[in-house]
């Protein structure tokens, strides 16, 4: 039986900017239908690995595989046939949000013939509709991203990549923005994402985890909390802070990290820890209001593999 071939390929993929790997030898496939997520911090690379895998950008060393493209030898095949929305995509904001889309139509060549049955079928998807003849720069937020997939999509792409499409997006937003690509998904199309929030690697079959350019790690969101090592604790007290700052200065082998209105303490031996982290606390006059093991969130692994290339 023959194994289909990847979506993406990538061989090494690097590239460097006055000699400082943005990208440094990135080797990653994906699959046909999948939902793959690169995850990291703000100049982590996510961005620059995007802008290779569109054939924007020309890597410095290695190569690349897009549909089967070489995207330096075939850039130009591989637009037309993928659908990119930058961090910054390209709206015009004293356009019409249905005067964008015919403009994106345009661009990217498709027929006019059956072009307004498919738009409309857009606007729907994207609960636009009601929306279609309001300037793009009067949209909100989560508003103007559903805009900027739509005209990514006008052309029918079966291929999708998406540059922190969520980024700086109400919660709400982010939620019904996610309802969208899994119905993508379900219609074959492949989808290639970007985030920093860490949350949202819950939501993709793969997950690759991207720090100062190199891969760390690559795998399912749950085979990826099988790197953690040692238990969490999880922590609420009146003081957070301060409970911080006490609990790394007196359990020097304990990692302390602040999780919203938590605190995560990643222990080898959580009834020994647990019982210590409660007898400082209360030395010191901090209510302890919670203690309590957890599983790892993804953030804890991203931690937890971070501190360990740092060592």
């Amino acid at each position: 039986m023959n194994t289909p071939l990847p979506v993406i390929k990538t061989d090494n993929l690097t590239k460097r900017f006055n000699d400082l790997p943005a990208v440094d030898s990135l080797n990653l496939t994906v699959a046909k239908g999948e939902l793959f997520g690169l995850i990291g911090p703000d100049g982590a690379g996510k961005s620059t690995t995007l802008r290779m895998l569109t054939a924007i950008m020309d890597p410095s060393s290695g190569e690349a595989w897009v549909m089967g493209r070489h995207t330096v030898r075939e850039a130009e095949a591989i637009k037309e046939e993928i659908g990119y929305m930058s961090q910054r995509f390209g709206l015009y904001p004293d356009l019409t949000v249905m005067e964008n889309i015919h403009f994106y139509a345009e661009i990217y060549g498709v027929p006019k013939k059956g072009r307004s049955e498919k738009i409309e079928r857009l606007l729907a998807f994207s609960n636009l509709t009601p929306f279609k003849r309001r300037q793009a720069g009067n949209l909100s937020g989560g508003m103007k991203q559903k805009l900027g997939l739509a005209c990514a999509l006008v052309h029918t792409p079966r291929l999708l990549f998406l540059d922190e499409p969520t980024n700086g997006v109400d919660p709400v937003s982010r939620r019904d923005f996610w309802r969208i690509l899994y119905q993508l998904l379900k219609e074959g199309v492949t989808i290639f994402v970007t985030t920093a929030y860490l949350d949202e690697a819950d939501r993709c079959h793969r997950v690759g985890l991207i720090h100062k350019g190199k891969l760390l790690a690559c795998d399912t969101p749950d085979a990826l909390r099988g790197l953690m090592k040692g238990t969490i604790l999880e922590l609420r007290t009146s003081d957070l802070r301060r409970t911080a700052k006490l609990l790394r200065e007196r359990m020097p082998g304990v990692s302390v990290g602040l999780f919203g209105d938590r605190l995560h303490l990643v222990t080898d031996d959580p009834e020994k820890d647990r019982e210590l982290a409660a007898d400082i606390l209360a030395k010191e006059g901090i209510e302890l209001r919670g203690i309590r093991p957890i599983e790892p969130s993804l953030e804890d692994v991203f931690v937890s593999v971070l501190s360990r290339e740092d060592m």
